[in-house]
């Protein structure tokens, strides 16, 4: 299994509590009720800052 930096699991798991609230966005604008792809915008965030994050999957 991938390891993920800290600042990554931190990253995610704001984005989980924001999904969960009702606050998280999509790039389109629209709310995001998926777990997966709150967890994939959590990554994608912790990539943007430079953590430890696995390359996306093509």
């Amino acid at each position: 299994m991938a390891k993920y930096s800290e600042k990554a699991s931190e990253k995610v798991e704001k984005t989980m509590h924001e999904m969960k609230e009702g606050k998280l966005k999509s790039g389109s604008g629209k709310k995001v009720t998926s777990k997966k792809q709150a967890v994939a915008i959590g990554l994608s965030e912790a990539r943007k800052a430079g953590a430890k994050v696995p390359k996306k999957k093509s």
